[in-house]
C-alpha cells in the first residue's frame, strides 16, 4: 500500500546537501519519491518504505542537531581562551599583529567599530571571519555584507548588462571571503535563505536590521548622506562593522567622503570604536608593507 508522510515542520534547507544530494539517496535506497516544499520532506511510497526512509531522514537531522550544537560550543570555547583568534567552520583565523587583536576585541567590546586602514590589513578578512563565528554561535540571526556600488570613477548605467551583472564586480570580494570561512554549499544555501546577504548599499535603504552582522565595506567610497543612512539602519541585538582606506577615496573631488566625516562626527560618542591600522597590520606579501610605506612618503613631501 502506498502512502505519503511529511517529516519535520522545520527541516534546514542545508541538511540537503549539495544539489539535494540526501533527497536523491533517499529516493534511489528505498524506492521512493521525496521531496523538499515548505521546509518540509515530503516522503511517498509503499508503506514498509517510507517507514524506514522517515527513519534515516530522522536520523540525519538528529546527527544535523549535535553537530551543529558541538560546531557552537566549539566556537565560543575557542575565542572565550584566546580572543584574537576566530574559530569558523573552514578555518581557524588569528590576528597577526596587535592593531589585529584589537580590531577583533574592538568587535566584542562595541556594537559599532570603525576600522580604517590600507590594503591587506585585514579589515574586511577578519570582520567577515567575526561575522561568520557570530552567525555560526548563534549571537546574531543573519548576516549583512554591502558595499557602495560604484567605484574608481565608473558608473553602473554605463556598465554592460542587467543589474546584478553590473554590481557583481564590487561585491565579489564579499563572497570571496565568505567562502574561505564557509563551505560552498553552505553559503550556497544561507544566500538563498536570507540568512546571509550581501548586496550593494542603496538596498540598504528603509530598513531596519535586527539581530544582524552588518558590515559596510569600502566606506571610504560612501557620500554623507549614504553613511548616515546606513549608520540609521542599526536594529536591536546587532553588530556594525565599517571598514575603509581614507587614501583610496574615488569619489569625485567635490564630494566628500562619508566615512572620513564621521571621525569628526562621531568621535566623541563613548560606545562607537575606531581603529586605525597601518602597514604594521599588513597580512599580505611583505612587499606590500614596503609599497605603502613608499606611496605615504611620497604624499608627505
Amino acid at each position: 500500500m502506498k502512502v505519503s508522510i511529511s517529516i519535520s515542520d522545520y527541516v534546514p534547507t542545508e541538511v540537503l546537501g549539495f544539489q539535494d544530494e540526501l533527497l536523491k539517496n533517499i529516493q534511489t535506497k528505498f524506492n521512493i519519491i521525496a521531496s523538499m516544499r515548505d521546509q518540509c520532506i515530503h516522503l511517498k511510497g509503499e508503506e514498509a518504505n517510507i517507514k524506514k526512509a522517515a527513519k534515516a531522514v530522522k536520523k540525519v537531522l538528529r546527527d544535523l542537531d549535535t553537530e551543529r550544537k558541538d560546531e557552537h560550543q566549539r566556537i565560543s570555547k575557542a575565542e572565550e581562551k584566546d580572543p584574537s583568534c576566530v574559530t569558523t567552520p573552514k578555518r581557524l583565523v588569528k590576528a597577526k599583529s596587535t592593531g589585529q587583536a584589537g580590531y577583533l576585541k574592538a568587535i566584542d567590546d562595541y556594537d559599532i567599530v570603525i576600522s580604517i586602514g590600507p590594503a591587506g590589513t585585514g579589515k574586511t578578512y577578519l570582520g567577515v571571519a567575526k561575522a561568520v563565528s557570530y552567525l555560526m554561535s548563534k549571537r546574531v540571526e543573519r548576516i549583512i555584507l554591502t558595499r557602495p556600488a560604484v567605484e574608481a570613477g565608473e558608473s553602473l548605467g554605463f556598465l554592460p548588462g542587467a543589474l546584478e551583472e553590473k554590481v557583481d564586480p564590487y561585491l565579489r570580494p564579499l563572497y570571496d571571503a565568505l567562502h574561505d570561512f564557509l563551505p560552498y554549499d553552505r553559503v550556497k544555501k544561507y544566500l538563498t535563505m536570507k540568512t546571509i546577504e550581501v548586496a550593494p548599499l542603496a538596498f540598504m535603504r528603509g530598513r531596519t536590521l535586527n539581530d544582524s552582522f552588518i558590515i559596510l565595506d569600502e566606506a571610504q567610497n560612501t557620500t554623507s548622506i549614504q553613511m548616515k543612512m546606513f549608520l540609521t539602519r542599526m536594529g536591536w541585538r546587532s553588530k556594525v562593522v565599517i571598514t575603509g582606506d581614507i587614501t583610496q577615496v574615488d569619489l569625485p573631488s567635490n564630494i566628500y567622503s562619508g566615512l572620513i566625516e564621521i571621525q569628526h562626527i562621531l568621535k566623541d560618542i563613548q560606545p562607537i570604536r575606531f581603529v586605525y591600522l597601518d602597514e604594521r597590520d599588513v597580512a599580505r606579501h611583505n612587499l606590500v608593507q614596503k609599497i605603502i610605506k613608499a606611496y605615504e612618503a611620497k604624499d608627505t613631501t
